[in-house]
């Protein structure tokens, strides 16, 4: 957790998310995030989105849940890294803001969120248990029938950047980081982990989770970040509009940079 908190205190997440491709990120997730607000409400025949009570876990620096507030949500968000906390407290949003670890949420009740974002832990749990009991705790809180949204970095865009374009291929083989069919296994000092679509179908089967879809928010602009930089606005738009109509597509989802999972917990 101290190295997280060290790459954190230097790397800044929010820039990541204004980036093209990060917009192209952002722009897409937020878009299905709705989807899922607008469904809770024609559910529970809510006429006013205060009435809907969301959390944003390992929220950084509040990219998703001070927007989301702006909109009238109601929005908790618990942040483990202390520097992204006190950025997201100076934007002076109604969000209520605390410092919490995504494997213990000691501080929040059971049952208690209509939809809960789970995105920036996944990233930086290294094993499966812990994947598991992060969404496990994010699966408590949330109502029953409430949805979670969870994202993950996959393993191919892993070994497409890092071992090949990074020319760290054989690095990662002679300190054992990668499998024998190509799966990225962390050692001692990784900050990140990256996982398949069959590891998310596992922590969702042990958890107990229905998903409802699985989206690739980024597609391959991760990939082709020069190129997307180069083009117009108007050009940008369609690549926005290019991965709004195909991030449900099963034949990319595997290769993106990214992965949403949007789940529901099964009524009690």
């Amino acid at each position: 957790m101290n190295n997280i908190e060290k790459y954190y205190n230097k790397f800044n997440e929010e820039k990541r998310l204004n980036t093209r491709h990060g917009q192209v990120e952002y722009r897409v997730t937020m878009k299905y995030i709705h989807q899922a607000l607008d469904t809770l409400m024609k559910e529970n025949s809510i006429s006013s989105c205060s009435e809907l009570k969301l959390l944003d876990i390992g929220a950084g620096t509040g990219r998703y849940s001070v927007p989301l507030c702006e909109e009238g949500y109601d929005v908790t968000a618990v942040e483990l890294v202390k520097y992204n906390l006190g950025i997201l407290k100076k934007k002076n949003s109604k969000v209520n803001a605390l410092q919490g670890n995504a494997l213990n949420l000691k501080k929040l009740q059971d049952n208690t969120y209509d939809l809960t974002l789970l995105f920036g832990p996944m990233y930086h749990l290294m094993t499966a248990e812990e994947k598991i009991k992060a969404l496990s705790e994010a699966k408590r809180v949330t109502k029953p029938n409430g949805y979670i949204l969870v994202a993950y970095i996959m393993n191919e865009y892993a070994f497409v950047m890092y071992a090949i374009q990074e020319n760290k291929l054989r690095e990662c083989i002679d300190n054992n980081m990668l499998s024998e069919d190509f799966h990225t296994m962390p050692n001692k000092d990784s900050l990140y982990d990256f996982v398949r679509l069959e590891d998310i179908d596992y922590f969702n089967k042990t958890t107990g989770v229905i998903r409802e879809k699985i989206i690739s928010p980024d597609g391959p602009v991760n990939y082709i970040r020069p190129f997307v930089n180069k083009l117009s606005e108007e050009d940008f738009e369609q690549v926005v509009n290019y991965q709004m109509a195909t991030c449900e597509r099963m034949d990319i989802i595997g290769a993106g940079a990214h992965t949403v999972d949007i789940l529901r917990k099964p009524m009690e």
